[in-house]
């Protein structure tokens, strides 16, 4: 594997924390973001050059994405309470589909403008129009979903499109099942495409030299959704974790 610049926007979140450990050890140099100053320390002890900026004010997105000139761009934004706390979940929504929305749009303008050679970007599992199961890739997501659920798949429907149809950079959307596992919202696998949360930071380490452009579910086997795709053009494999 070549060493490579990558930009992980969303490094102190529950992915990224167990992302970065996984692209150091490979050599790669990461610029990790945050929103928060108070995180600064926390990424730099996992080894990324800590970049405090929001995805919201794109100026300052473009100079940070600029600064650090990544060959790779990975997008692991997420505007959620803690543990998806239900009392806050309606109002998180809006918040992260416009994460999902304008954040990626920023990001994107500033992984063009900076020259970035792929954008891998996390998306869901579990938006697929009903249909037979499980879904592959190649079904279509739920564009007519309404309520909460129509929020939340304008929001991964713009990610996905911003992140496929931007040439020339190319770019992965990984479907991610629900995660389980340390920093997440449970420590038990859900009866709903569950993924551990190890497990998504191998599939988008791997990501980063491997895998055409397109979407891959990731998670683990389930009557939902497959993954062969995944294991079979990424190399991923569920059962993967960190060293405890």
């Amino acid at each position: 594997m070549v060493p490579r610049k990558i930009f992980l926007a969303g490094a102190a979140g529950a992915i990224g924390r167990r992302l970065v450990p996984l692209l150091r050890q490979a050599g790669h140099e990461v610029f990790g973001t945050t929103r928060a100053a108070a995180r600064a320390e926390t990424l730099r002890a996992l080894g990324a050059r800590p970049v405090v900026v929001d995805a919201f004010d794109l100026a300052a997105l473009r100079d940070a994405v600029g600064a650090a000139r990544p060959d790779v761009v990975i997008h692991q934004l997420t505007d959620l309470p803690k543990n998806l706390d239900p009392a806050r979940m309606g109002a998180a929504l809006p918040r992260n589909a416009r994460i999902r929305e304008e954040g990626t749009r920023n990001l994107v303008m500033a992984a063009l403008a900076a020259g970035a050679r792929r954008l891998i970007a996390q998306s869901i599992a579990w938006g697929y129009a009903p249909g037979r199961e499980p879904h592959a890739e190649s079904d279509p997501l739920d564009s007519a979903a309404s309520g909460e659920r129509g929020i939340t798949l304008r929001g991964v429907i713009a990610l996905e499109t911003l992140t496929l149809q931007s040439p020339p950079l190319e770019g992965v959307v990984l479907r991610y099942g629900q995660l389980y596992g340390p920093g997440t919202h449970s420590e038990s696998p859900s009866s709903l495409s569950p993924l551990h949360v190890d497990a998504a930071a191998f599939a988008a380490f791997l990501a980063v030299d491997h895998g055409a452009p397109g979407a891959y579910n990731i998670a683990q086997d389930n009557p939902h959704v497959t993954t062969d795709k995944a294991r079979r053009e990424l190399g991923w494999n569920a059962s993967f974790r960190l060293p405890a």
